[in-house]
């Protein structure tokens, strides 16, 4: 593929191809660890006599980790650099990925699937690897490439992880099947780690002045700070109280309570140290050229709350929905018809980074933002009386629209703040669990008709919204080492 801007995927005498490359393949295993054992739910049900309420606390239990490390994660690709932390993320997650493969009882099953949640973060630290080496001009394309590709990994584990379970035989093949994924994701941390580089040749890599959260600079993007970050607190109080007698019943109203407590005292914390990180800015004023509008990263956080938060959500559903809306269907028939929404990943992320690189960031995600809209709008319409190929149509074309959104989200990420580009990304990627998370509860009270309703009011009011996105345009400033202020093209 190449585009007007001259970006050849074949050149890979090119550091920025080479990087590109072997950044998003370490996406592509994450997912394939992160979702490894949706596909083998089968044999890891009959195995371990497990109980449709145990199989559901699972689901529950892999994305509940997963909002709390990607802001984690990126506090510290922002101080480390994205070679160490994704080469250690894929080599511990391999480790975790073993034990889920040895458990033996559920609790141990449990354990292991929340711990590998955090796996779900890799997705970050990419973000600002391909940030650091593409230009502006490119980097919407390159973004979309490096998620699409490497969100691709969850089909490709759908897909392969079954045979693979068949080939090794017997009771334990599921268990080979996922140690196998283990030892590829841990060889590939040190590979990664061998070959990528945090920046290109006589580069400079940005860091923040102190962790622990976002520069904000101004007392009013402080407050806004704040209450941004209320939402993914809410987000995991709802994943407890799934956990709890009043959803799978996997913890007790005791246990849930004690969480929301912790939550409420995490929250505290979090609060105090992101006052630490800007007390200064706030007290005496940050200079001029270090200023930015945090509104730019809430309306990011919102666009990709409804974009990768609704495919969260309707991958999920979907062939459930198939199932239960079209007779004559039988669950593999139906599985198969879903997937369509997932596979449009490997074009549709890169063509709306390539839209937000050719006509314009704001109007490229207004535009796909609207088309999501109308898509789930579409889909609420859909009964068992559609011709069942034009059910499909209409899902992966809501599709395309939903994952090229979410390559114009990542297209305007890394121009906002070059230095905390993996603590923006974090945040974003972290409402993208948060809105998987909203869309699931509504589900749960509503049939799907409302469900999609509900999506497409959502991502309308996005779309409204976003009018207040102001275009990246001009250079950012970043201070060097030496005191000097640098200036980075962003248009």
């Amino acid at each position: 593929m190449s585009t007007d801007s001259k970006l050849n995927l074949f050149n890979f005498s090119d550091g920025k191809i080479k990087t590109l490359h072997v950044t998003w393949f370490a996406f592509f295993l994450t997912f394939v660890v992160w979702f490894s054992h949706a596909p083998l739910m089968v044999f890891i049900k009959e195995a371990l006599d497990l109980s449709s309420q145990q199989v559901k606390a699972l689901l529950i239990l892999n994305v509940a980790l997963t909002i709390p490390a990607r802001i984690l994660i990126g506090i510290l690709v922002d101080k480390y650099g994205p070679r160490l932390v994704y080469s250690g993320l894929l080599i511990s997650s391999s480790f975790i990925c073993a034990g889920f493969a040895m458990a033996d009882t559920y609790e141990s099953l449990a354990l292991f699937r929340f711990l590998l949640g955090f796996v779900g973060a890799g997705f970050v630290i990419g973000i600002r690897m391909v940030g650091e080496w593409f230009p502006a001009k490119q980097v919407g394309i390159a973004e979309g490439i490096y998620g699409g590709w490497g969100n691709f990994g969850s089909a490709a584990g759908a897909m392969t992880l079954p045979t693979l379970a068949l080939l090794f035989g017997g009771d334990d093949g599921w268990r080979y099947a996922l140690g196998l994924t283990g030892v590829f994701t841990f060889l590939y941390g040190i590979i990664y780690y061998k070959v990528a580089r945090n920046t290109p040749k006589g580069s400079t890599y940005f860091k923040p002045k102190k962790s622990g959260g976002l520069e904000v600079t101004s007392k009013g993007d402080f407050i806004f700070y704040l209450v941004m970050n209320v939402p993914m607190y809410l987000a995991l109080a709802v994943l407890a109280w799934k956990l709890s007698p009043a959803g799978v019943a996997l913890l007790t109203d005791n246990t849930m309570y004690i969480l929301w407590i912790a939550l409420g005292i995490l929250f505290l914390f979090q609060t105090s140290q992101i006052w630490k990180v800007n007390k200064e800015n706030l007290t005496h004023g940050a200079p001029e050229y270090e200023r930015y509008k945090f509104k730019q990263v809430a309306l990011l956080d919102l666009a990709y709350f409804v974009t990768f938060g609704s495919e969260l959500a309707v991958v999920s559903m979907l062939p459930l929905f198939f199932l239960e809306t079209f007779d004559g269907l039988d669950p593999v028939k139906a599985g198969l018809l879903a997937s369509g929404f997932a596979f449009m990943n490997l074009v549709a992320r890169p063509t709306g980074g390539h839209f937000s690189d050719k006509i314009g960031r704001r109007k490229s995600l207004m535009l796909l933002i609207g088309g999501l809209a109308g898509g789930y709008f579409v889909l609420s319409m859909i009964d068992g009386g559609w011709w069942l190929p034009l059910a499909v149509a209409a899902t992966m074309c809501c599709s395309f629209f939903v994952q090229a959104g979410e390559g114009a989200v990542f297209a305007i990420v890394p121009l906002v703040k070059r230095r905390m580009t993996g603590q923006i990304a974090g945040m974003a990627g972290a409402y993208g669990n948060v809105g998987g998370v909203a869309y699931l509860t509504v589900l749960s009270f509503v049939d799907y008709s409302t469900f999609f309703q509900v999506i497409a009011v959502s991502a309308a009011v996005v779309f409204v919204a976003c009018w207040f996105l102001d275009e990246p345009s001009g250079q950012i400033a970043e201070v060097m080492p030496d005191g000097s202020v640098h200036m980075i093209d962003v248009s």
